[in-house]
């Protein structure tokens, strides 16, 4: 995809907060194929039971140590509250967009409060203002994969070069993409370890642990927004309906990209 002026705009080439790798792509690579195989959930190894989040948790920290992340969007902080007491002070990756409900950005200022994690504002470098000024207002309607690729996965891929291990809160019940993740993988985009502790879990067993556990939750979720992006490409679904489908509704986009 293309826009006029789009080379004006500047781009997120170094944004690097954490402490950079010790580790080579290869050695990382080995580490993430060796720990696939003793996390496998999905019987490929021959391994049919669960997988604690907590044990996969535990071998992050240890492995990872600062060199480790863990990305959240503000829908729920389960995963970054799980991971403390493995990794403490560990960096909590959010994107903001600047087009983020008011909610999310309170969750996220409730998480900046909560000790033994250290959230860090992902930005593009360009503005809302520089954004709109060469894409055109409402870039998320008229281009909402541009939009995405530069407020979300430009910046994220820059601030991810600056770790070994990312962990997330994807699950294989989201989209039929995320359908074969493993809990640990190989991140080649990225050239670093993907862990995905929650990956075989419901969107309903999570909102259940954060209930039984004290972690904060969305009120959106609540309010109709099973799934919660940016406020323009968020609309509220019927109950019972696929809960994704008020993301980019009306469009046949599924992933804001990050995890393709």
């Amino acid at each position: 995809m293309t826009a006029v002026g789009l080379e004006l705009l500047p781009r997120s080439t170094v944004l690097t907060p954490g402490p950079g790798r010790k580790r080579s792509a290869d050695e990382l690579k080995a580490i993430a194929e060796e720990a696939s195989r003793r996390f496998d959930d999905r019987g490929l190894y021959g391994n049919h039971t669960e997988i604690d989040p907590a044990e996969v948790l535990a071998w992050a920290g240890e492995t990872f140590g600062d060199a480790l992340a863990v990305a959240c969007s503000m829908a729920n902080t389960v995963v970054p509250e799980m991971t403390a007491p493995h990794a403490p002070g560990v960096d909590v990756l959010f994107l903001d967009t600047g087009y983020h409900f008011s909610e999310t950005v309170g969750v996220r200022d409730a998480l900046a409060a909560t000790p033994g994690l250290n959230v860090v504002d992902v930005r593009s470098p360009a503005s809302i203002a520089e954004h709109e000024a060469v894409l055109g207002d409402r870039p998320f309607e008229t281009d909402p994969e541009l939009c995405c690729r530069l407020r979300k996965v430009e910046p994220l891929d820059a601030a991810l070069s600056g770790y070994e291990a990312w962990i997330t809160g994807v699950r294989r019940v989201d989209t039929d993409h995320r359908a074969g993740a493993g809990i640990v993988e190989w991140d080649a985009k990225h050239g670093m370890v993907k862990i995905n502790p929650l990956v075989a879990w419901t969107l309903e067993r999570v909102h259940n642990y954060a209930d039984e556990h004290g972690c904060l939750l969305n009120p959106l979720l609540d309010d109709g927004y099973p799934s919660i992006g940016c406020e323009p490409c968020t609309h509220r679904v019927e109950a019972g309906a696929d809960p994704r489908s008020g993301r980019w509704a009306g469009s046949s986009k599924t992933e804001c990209g990050i995890h393709l």
